[in-house]
This record gives structure tokens, C-alpha cells and sequence, in this order.
């Protein structure tokens, strides 16, 4: 029962963590032991090799669970980012009197993670992603202003929404699966119950496909990512863009590889409808990225386009595709998480919103942004970082697609949305590490200034000497606004001991170090996810 334990774990400990009567500083503590044990927990389930039946609802529908290969490589993504977001969430809420409530539904919404990469098969896998969005709901609400109810409801619209559409998939497989419903690779389908129903079939998964895209941010259900992330902490931010928002992936994975079977749809109008979409997302996201102000919600815009990297890969149905999906799934859930991370720290240290905005903080927080720097490179998909790994297998896989115009296009979608990458990317650590020399023409206009006021004073003149004591003033001013600056930077230093300076940046460490390892041993990966994948492709 390690599987349940991994399970139940988390939900029990974000109930404590909401209902004990404890200070804010102890349920922080507790949180921070709890996501510990769920990573060990999850360690020893991952390995267990057992499973698990609970509840039948119906003849053929119950709650089974199983990790499998590529039920490990999700579960690792969300015990590592989650357990990284746990520490740097430990400080940037250290001093919000609701840190206790963002923390119980923190350990809820893991807790439903981990049931999702647990799930063996679909009817567990849509009741996970129901529970995974329920428990997320609040982190979004988490500031309680009218903005943050807004970005919640429309967050949990768009979810349930598209949950509903990925339940007439799974309704429709079940009702044409052979005597197993658990997950297979190839497929669960039976051609001899199918047989004269497949088009009603492939429009109900066409559905199901746009339903769990939605919460991968796929074109058109995309609206609900640029609308929340801006307004979450930047902890949940981090949760959403980086894992939560995977768990539409993993479900389609699940729908398309391991219950209805990519030879199903291979070549029809729904593996052409998909590509398309997918092709259209990474284009129209990069854009918005590129010409959007405020750095979260260019982030968010990122991952929209991002995500469907991985839709576009999983859509080719190709080993190459689908190792280059799963390549960017875990080169992505690294760099966004160190991003959005990243950028929380600036809002919660200078209240600074704006991309622009950002001139010279890399001087005062030079690990902060050297991270940053290392997450865009991943994603832009500079060697050796994981982005370009997986964008080298996606690329292998789009030249080698069988519908060729479209493969094509794939490819260069993928090499425009690099460059617009560079281009809402770039530009944050450049101004961060390399901002424009504007103190040498301050300082050369404050001694043009007082020495004009003592030529002025000099001359005797009476509106000269008026126009001197201005300019005097002026120049004082600038040498007090510097003063108060300096005055600042001391202020930050009392406000953020080291303690809580580490609890901020390690996690950005572990993150940026993970989306390199993973262009590191991309080889190693690759073949591991091969032989995750043998027997899904024909």
C-alpha cells in the first residue's frame, strides 16, 4: 500500500496543516516535514511495482493504481518541483498571515499530483485531474482580491470544462474497450466492438484531446494560464506553469498511447486537427510572450506556447516525437519553475512588475538572475541544456512525420518561437546584468548644475541668483535620492537575513541544475524513455 501512502500522506497533512490551531511559523515547519516525507514516500512507491484496486463504481470502472516507467518520470517532476517550491514558499510567505491555508492546499494539491502519475487507468486518471484542479483552485485565490477571484473562477471554469470533454473520451473508450480497462501499451480498443462507429470515436477523443489540452493551455483553451498565473503568489505560479498544468499532458499521454492507441489515429483528421493546433499555440504564445509588459504574465504566455512543444511532439506519433515530449516535459518543468520563481523574488523584494523594469538588479541579486539566465537559455534551447535536446528529437520527429507540410511548418514554428524566445527573454537579463550607463550623466549634470548655481550666485544678479538656488536645490535633491537609496539597500539586507536569502535562491539552484543535467544525459534519457515506449508506437 506504499502507492496509497504516497497518496493519502499529503492530503492528511495539508488537513493538519489547515486545522490545527498552531502559529504560522509551525505550520510552515510541519509543511516543509510533510513535503519531505511525500518525497520519500513517493520514492518508495515509485519502485513498489504493486497494485492497487479500490473503489468499483461500475463493472469495469474502478480506482486502480499502477506506476509504470513513464508514471516515474512524472512523479519525479512533481516530488522535485514541488519540494523546491515547498522551501522557496517558506520565505516568500514568511510574513503573509495565510501562509497556513496556502500550505494546507499546497499538500492537497501534491497529494492529487501524485495520485495522477499513480493512476493506471482512465476513469483514475480523470478523477485525479478533477482533484488535482479543486486543490490548486485555492493557491490561485490565495490574495483574496476581486482580481484573484476573477483569475480562480475562470482558472476553474476552464478545467472542469475541459475535464468534462476529456470525460466523453474516456466514456466512449470504455464503452469500446476489450475486457481490460486498465491502461496497455497500444491500446485498449477491441475493432471488433468499434467497427462502424469510428468516426463517432474519433470525434469523442478529438474532444477528449481539446479537453485535457485546456489544461496544457492549447489553442483555444488557453485563456485561463495569461489570467492566472499574473495573479497567484509566485509559488503557486511556479506549481502551475511547471507541473499542474503537465497534468493535461500526462493525461493524454494515458488517452492516446496507452487506451485508444496511436495506430488508431494515425492519419486521420484528428492527428492532422492536433497538429495543427499544437503548431498554431507554439506560434501565437511565443508572440503574445514577446510583446507583453509584465513579466509573469509573459511567463504564463511562455508556457502556453511551451507546452504545446510537448503537444506537438506527442501528436506526431513517433518514437522521436515522443521522446522529444517528454525531453521538453522535463527541460520545461525545471526552467519555468527556476522562472517564475526568479521573477517572485523581485516582486517580493523591489515590488517590480514589469519586464523593463529590472535595470542593474542582477548586482544586487546576482544568484537570482544567474538562474534566470540559465532557465532561458534551457528554453530557448541552447546547448547543453535540456531545451536543446528535446528540440533536436521534436525536430527529428517533424521532418520525419507523415504529414509532411505539416511537419514542416511544426519545425519552423519551432525555430520562430526559439527566436521570440531569445527575444522576451533575453532583454530581462541583459538589462539585469548589463543596464545602460546612466550615473555618468547624472553625476556629470549634478556638477554642470551646482557649478552653473555658483557662477550664478557670483554674478549678483537677482533672477539669477533665484535660478541658482533652484538648481542648487535640484542638485541636492539627486544626492539625497542617492543617500535614501543606499539607506534601501541597507533596509533590504535587515529585511531578508541569510536565512531566508538561502530559502529563496537554493531552490532556483536545484532547478536551473536539473534543466542542464537533463541536456546532459539526454542520450541516457532517451534511450531510457525508449524502452518506456516500446510497444506504444507500431
Amino acid at each position: 500500500m506504499r502507492t496509497i501512502a504516497a497518496i493519502i500522506f499529503p492530503f492528511a497533512a495539508g488537513a493538519a496543516c489547515g486545522l490545527l490551531p498552531i502559529e504560522r511559523k509551525r505550520k510552515i515547519a510541519l509543511s516543509l516535514i510533510a513535503a519531505v516525507i511525500a518525497d520519500v514516500l513517493g520514492a518508495l512507491a515509485a519502485f513498489s511495482g504493486e497494485e492497487v484496486r479500490l473503489i468499483s463504481f461500475a463493472p469495469g470502472a474502478e480506482l486502480f493504481f499502477k506506476i509504470d516507467g513513464i508514471g516515474r518520470v512524472f512523479l519525479f517532476a512533481v516530488l522535485a518541483l514541488y519540494t523546491c517550491v515547498a522551501f522557496y514558499a517558506a520565505a516568500y510567505l514568511e510574513e503573509d498571515k495565510d501562509a497556513g491555508s496556502f500550505f494546507a492546499f499546497y499538500l492537497c494539491s501534491l497529494g492529487a499530483m501524485v495520485a495522477v502519475a499513480s493512476a493506471g487507468n482512465l476513469i483514475t486518471v480523470y478523477l485525479s485531474f478533477e482533484f488535482a484542479t479543486l486543490t490548486s483552485m485555492p493557491m490561485v485565490l490565495h490574495e483574496r482580491t476581486k482580481a484573484a477571484v476573477a483569475a480562480a473562477r475562470k482558472y476553474l471554469f476552464y478545467s472542469i470544462g475541459g475535464a468534462l470533454l476529456g470525460l466523453v473520451g474516456v466514456f466512449f473508450i470504455y464503452h469500446f474497450a476489450g475486457s481490460s480497462r486498465d491502461f496497455a501499451a497500444g491500446g485498449i480498443l477491441d475493432p471488433s466492438l468499434y467497427s462502424g462507429n469510428e468516426s463517432l470515436l474519433l470525434t469523442a477523443i478529438f474532444l477528449a484531446i481539446v479537453g485535457f489540452g485546456t489544461k496544457a493551455g492549447m489553442y483555444p483553451m488557453h485563456g485561463w494560464l495569461p489570467t492566472a498565473h499574473p495573479i497567484a503568489p509566485a509559488p503557486a505560479s511556479a506549481l502551475l506553469s511547471g507541473i499542474i498544468a503537465k497534468a493535461g499532458v500526462i493525461a493524454l499521454v494515458r488517452l492516446i498511447f496507452y487506451s485508444a492507441g496511436a495506430e488508431f489515429i494515425r492519419g486521420t483528421w484528428v492527428q492532422t486537427a492536433w497538429m495543427a493546433l499544437a503548431v498554431v499555440t507554439i506560434f501565437m504564445g511565443s508572440m503574445m510572450a514577446f510583446v507583453e509588459k509584465d513579466l509573469k504574465k509573459r511567463l504564463a504566455y511562455s508556457t502556453v506556447s511551451q507546452l504545446s512543444y510537448i503537444l506537438f511532439g506527442m501528436s506526431l506519433l513517433s518514437l522521436d516525437g515522443l521522446k522529444g515530449a517528454m525531453l521538453h516535459f522535463l527541460a520545461h518543468f525545471s526552467a519555468k519553475g527556476c522562472l517564475f520563481l526568479a521573477a517572485g523574488t523581485v516582486i517580493l523584494v523591489f515590488g517590480i512588475h514589469e519586464a523593463r523594469g529590472l535595470k542593474g538588479l542582477g548586482a544586487k541579486l546576482p544568484v537570482t538572475f544567474a538562474c534566470f539566465t540559465l532557465a532561458s537559455l534551457s528554453l530557448i534551447g541552447i546547448p547543453p541544456f535540456g531545451g536543446f535536446v528535446s528540440k533536436w528529437y521534436l525536430a527529428l520527429g517533424g521532418l520525419a512525420a507523415e504529414q509532411k507540410a505539416l511537419g514542416i511548418i511544426g519545425v519552423a514554428a519551432l525555430m520562430v518561437s526559439a527566436l521570440l524566445t531569445a527575444g522576451y527573454l533575453l532583454p530581462v537579463v541583459i538589462d539585469a546584468f548589463f543596464p545602460e550607463k546612466e550615473t555618468e550623466k547624472k553625476s556629470s549634470g549634478k556638477r554642470g548644475a551646482k557649478a552653473a548655481a555658483a557662477a550664478a550666485a557670483g554674478s549678483g544678479s537677482e533672477s539669477q541668483q533665484v535660478k541658482a538656488q533652484a538648481a542648487a536645490a535640484a542638485a541636492n535633491a539627486s544626492d539625497v535620492t542617492s543617500a535614501e537609496a543606499q539607506a534601501g539597500s541597507a533596509d533590504l539586507a535587515s529585511r531578508f537575513p541569510l536565512r531566508r536569502r538561502l530559502l529563496l535562491a537554493v531552490p532556483l539552484v536545484v532547478l536551473s541544475a536539473v534543466t542542464l543535467l537533463v541536456g546532459v544525459f539526454g542520450g541516457s534519457i532517451a534511450s531510457y524513455l525508449a524502452g518506456v515506449f516500446s510497444g506504444v508506437i507500431a
